[in-house]
């Protein structure tokens, strides 16, 4: 199977915290579905970050491929954290959406009648075409996420990245969101990071634990001992609900992956 991705010897911090991201090196492939889980403020977002071109790495490779051949860039979706969203802004869903399409070449963004019927296809996938017209601060969680992914997905990209985008979201919704997901994997690969190390496992074809440095696990049959090992010995407790595997944290002290608020340099 063909890279998309390939990160070599990455490190990259703030000027406060250097740091964050310590000899990072990871390959993403076509039509790979990724996990990223790890501890709050252990370089998950910053990880995300320099794969989308917004942060400059302090050293080491990001290399990007297009059919198999070196690119100087690829076609990327985000979804980004549904807190990131001013609702207040004054934009139709149909805008959101439209704002999701590469201009070819122009300065300034007319959008035509075949980027709005695009636009119109790809919310019909989502189940929103009926709120093209709403204002976004008029939508459910679980509407503005599928305004988001549909943002994500218009222009074809050849990759989608999502950051906690169960956040804010009813669990029902959730489980539409995930199937979703599941379909989309089916032509584009995606990047899924998530505290919610059960649900990652449920989903995704293979793992990152981004703790600083990170660690890789092909395939989801993991271990307690490796989820320990990668969240640098924290103690994790195994449990399973029905048919969906859950992996919580044991209570305990002295660790920061447990009980802090998340850092804007994760």
């Amino acid at each position: 199977m063909n890279k998309l991705i390939e990160i070599r010897h990455l490190f990259a911090g703030y000027e406060n915290k250097p740091n964050v991201l310590r000899d990072v090196s990871l390959d993403v492939y076509e039509n790979d579905f990724l996990g990223i889980i790890g501890a709050n403020g252990g370089g998950k977002t910053t990880l995300l970050k320099t794969i989308l071109g917004l942060k400059n790495p302090a050293s080491g490779t990001i290399t990007f491929f297009d059919g198999g051949k070196k690119a100087p860039s690829i076609n990327i979706g985000y979804l980004p954290q549904i807190s990131h969203i001013d609702k207040k802004f004054p934009i139709c869903v149909g805008n959101v959406i439209l704002s999701g399409l590469t201009p070819s070449g122009k300065l300034i963004k007319r959008y035509t009648a075949a980027d709005r019927q695009k636009a119109a296809q790809v919310a019909a996938q989502m189940g929103i075409e009926d709120l093209l017209k709403r204002p976004v601060g008029d939508l459910s969680g679980g509407q503005l996420q599928r305004a988001l992914l549909c943002r994500a997905i218009v222009d074809d990209p050849k990759l989608i990245v999502l950051d906690e985008p169960n956040s804010y979201v009813d669990k029902l919704f959730e489980t539409n969101f995930y199937k979703l997901l599941g379909d989309i994997n089916k032509r584009i690969a995606i990047i899924l990071v998530s505290h919610d190390i059960g649900t990652i496992i449920s989903l995704v074809k293979n793992i990152a634990c981004v703790n600083s440095e990170l660690h890789y696990h092909p395939g989801t049959d993991i271990s307690k001992e490796w989820l320990e090992e990668a969240y640098d010995s924290c103690p994790i407790e195994l449990i399973a609900h029905g048919d969906l595997p859950h992996r919580v944290l044991l209570d305990h002290e002295g660790c920061s992956c447990h009980n802090h608020e998340p850092s804007a340099e994760d």
